[in-house]
């Protein structure tokens, strides 16, 4: 930090970093205190709804003065606010068809892929199925998930962002980083054989060893990892047809290997989820390297970045009301020097129960101000907003979900059970949907003739 950071706010941030972000177990990998695993273990497989949603039309969204007065009463589409049309950038790349790559950063429900699998599932079915996209080599976390990949791996050493041992801020797009010696391997069984390149991501560095990938059990390419410098690097292998199971293995010495990228075509929807178990701002304000998250965010070339965080801050009044907002805005800078013609949307938190003295689940007080002060610095620094709390039902969310039939969130009224999930990923694709619609209508009709008016004769 440098030295025009408040004390009381490093200390504040520094109180916040190690109660929420310091694992409870021994083996420092196996969770984050925020999460008990037992409760996230039902969530694995959750089948899709198969009716589409329903996008109820709102009044459209239009450029305006960046004033509070003006934004505080700006219309929204189903809880998205984008007065100075941050996300014409993203619709525009759907519009025009190739690669559309949104990439996700959240906590820990989109570990398992929550949301995320339901809005990627929606956008790809309207807009084309570009691929799974980037996900983690292996698992941190007993219940990571991908929906529609089984994996497996085994001897490898995970460095978690925020909770790393190497402290080097250099854990790749996704905060993790693995780091593996001959005997380790990832394999991914891919429900879908339409995949046609997996591409590697991993840090070359000198001395650094080899892997090799393997194709249903045949080596279809290989690499060394060793370079002069210390560097992000990427390989990338085609994969054959109907290629079911891909396998990375380390051939020799040690590596550091951070995720896969799996595509099918040039075209469609690519929706990497980026969620770290107990993760709030400061994993992307603090804990990357700045140059290194830069050059992974640059790589991967994403139209849309959302970021999802606050609902493990909510659990801290004093962190929300002194430093929260300036790790976002640190956040918001860091990712627009990076990207500068990419749209970014700010997504707000759900809502976050908890037991009072009566045993009534209520809101916790600090995450509606929290919310409010995400819109705040969302308008401020031109980014577009996704209000999930509102969006959702606002206060007492959570307590009506978790008295619902089916239960929609777990005991800890946190974590959504799949239907729960299901509803925000629709929430979400329903609002980018919408505003999609508009931004397209909006375009077509400024780009219509106009008709010379006839001159009336005396």
């Amino acid at each position: 930090m440098g030295d025009s950071f408040p004390t009381k706010t490093a200390l504040t941030l520094a109180t916040f970093a190690v109660m929420v972000m310091a694992p409870k177990a021994v083996p420092s990998l196996a969770s984050y205190q925020s999460l008990d695993e037992a409760k996230i273990r039902a969530v694995l497989d959750f089948p899709a709804r198969k009716q589409e949603i329903q996008i109820i039309p709102m009044n459209p969204i239009r450029a305006t003065k960046t004033s509070a007065k003006v934004l505080s009463k700006a219309p929204k589409i189903g809880g998205l606010l984008d007065p100075t049309n941050e996300l014409d950038a993203f619709y525009n790349t759907l519009d025009q068809g190739g690669v559309t790559h949104i990439l996700h950063y959240g906590d820990s429900p989109i570990t398992a892929d929550l949301i995320t699998a339901d809005a990627r599932q929606m956008f790809q079915r309207q807009f084309g199925d570009g691929g799974i996209g980037f996900m983690l080599l292996a698992k941190p976390w007993a219940w990571y998930n991908r929906r529609g990949v089984e994996m497996t791996s085994a001897n490898w050493i995970v460095d978690i962002g925020g909770l790393s041992v190497i402290k080097d801020g250099r854990n790749g797009l996704g905060a993790v980083s693995f780091r593996g010696k001959p005997g380790s391997f990832a394999t991914w069984k891919l429900r879908d054989r339409k995949h046609t390149s997996v591409e590697i991501a991993y840090l070359a560095e000198p001395g650094a060893g080899a892997f090799a990938i393997d194709a249903d059990g045949v080596e279809i390419a290989a690499t060394q990892a060793a370079s002069d410098k210390v560097e992000s690097a990427y390989f990338r292998a085609d994969l054959p047809e109907g290629t079911s199971t891909v396998s990375l293995r380390v051939t020799e010495g040690t590596v550091r290997i951070y995720g896969t990228d799996f595509r099918k075509q040039n075209s469609g929807v690519v929706y990497s989820s980026l969620g770290v178990n107990g993760a709030n701002v400061t994993l992307l304000s603090r804990a990357f390297n700045a140059e290194h998250l830069a050059g992974q965010l640059e790589h991967y070339q994403p139209s849309l970045v959302i970021i999802n965080y606050g609902t493990n801050e909510s659990g801290f009044s004093d962190f929300v009301d002194t430093a929260w907002g300036g790790e976002l805005k640190r956040v918001l800078a860091r990712v627009r020097a990076a990207v500068p013609n990419t749209s970014i949307l700010l997504m707000s938190p759900m809502d976050r129960g908890a037991k009072n003295e009566t045993g009534e689940i209520t809101t916790l007080p600090a995450l509606p101000r929290l919310v409010e002060m995400e819109q705040r610095i969302a308008l401020e620094q031109n980014v577009a907003f996704f209000n999930t709390f509102e969006a959702m039902g606002g206060e007492g969310t959570m307590s009506r979900w978790y008295s619902s039939e089916p239960r929609l969130v777990g005991a800890d009224f946190i974590h959504p059970m799949p239907a729960g999930a299901r509803i925000v990923g629709e929430l979400l694709y329903g609002a980018l949907r919408e505003g999609f619609n508009r931004h397209k209508v909006e375009n077509r009709t400024a780009n219509l003739p106009v008709e010379p008016k006839e001159e009336r004769r005396p």
